[in-house]
């Protein structure tokens, strides 16, 4: 079944020329100019993946993000004219998987939704043995199923990136996993070009983790490598 696709944009080319590359992929586009429309759409609609405009005419992309965050767990992929980081930063904060600064390549864009797509399939997917599909040990427990995460029996509200970035530390529980690395098996992108992302969605996950960047108990950085979870806590 082809993917289903919201695309929200008021700048009516870029939306129109985004929805051609993805219906060239197969994909089912839904596409809209404003953000009333979207709303309405997210909750009528099962959607695969969200492309978000940060600046819209009636609601802003964030505000959209929150509200699919609130009962979806798919991707979401934010479109900003602006080359500051913090618009960047606010959309990770928010939620957000991946951003794209305007203006862009379509293909680009295409390649962006099709890595986010590999990487929800794969950490939703039946691949894992039955007992890898939940990791547990010291207070920490995620499955891979519900996608749920609990530390200390406290349901955590992880973003399904930041979910993806935990289960990959603890699935390799000892080892310094690279930001490089991390990347590629988050993101399902090889084209690894700084750590900002990586850094942004680890320091938000210490901090719903109550874990300090300092003194952590969970996530290790190990400076000008990578981070690490030690097999015993």
């Amino acid at each position: 079944m082809d993917a289903k696709i919201l695309i929200v944009d008021d700048e009516q080319a870029i939306a129109d020329l985004v929805e051609v590359y993805l219906k060239n992929e197969n994909y089912q586009v839904f596409k809209f100019y404003n953000g009333q429309d979207a709303l309405k759409c997210i909750d009528n609609e099962k959607l695969d993946l969200a492309i978000l405009d940060v600046m819209l005419p009636d609601v802003d992309g964030f505000s959209i993000c929150q509200h699919i965050r609130e009962k979806h767990n798919f991707p979401v992929i934010m479109l900003t004219a602006k080359e500051e980081e913090i618009d960047k930063i606010t959309g990770l904060t928010l939620g957000a998987d991946d951003y794209i600064t305007k203006p862009f390549r379509p293909l680009e864009l295409v390649a962006r939704v099709k890595a986010q797509l590999r990487r929800f399939t794969k950490y939703n997917s039946a691949e894992p043995k039955q007992e890898e599909r939940v990791i547990a040990f010291s207070g920490l427990v995620l499955n891979l199923d519900t996608h749920e995460c609990t530390l200390n029996e406290k349901k955590l509200s992880l973003t399904p990136t930041e979910f993806s970035i935990l289960w990959v530390l603890c699935s390799n529980r000892g080892r310094v996993v690279s930001s490089e690395e991390l990347f590629r098996e988050v993101w399902g992108d090889k084209y690894y070009t700084n750590n900002n992302t990586v850094m942004v969605h680890i320091r938000h996950l210490r901090e719903k983790m109550h874990d300090s960047a300092e003194h952590p108990k969970y996530i290790k950085t190990v400076w000008g490598v990578g981070y690490k979870i030690e097999k015993q806590i």
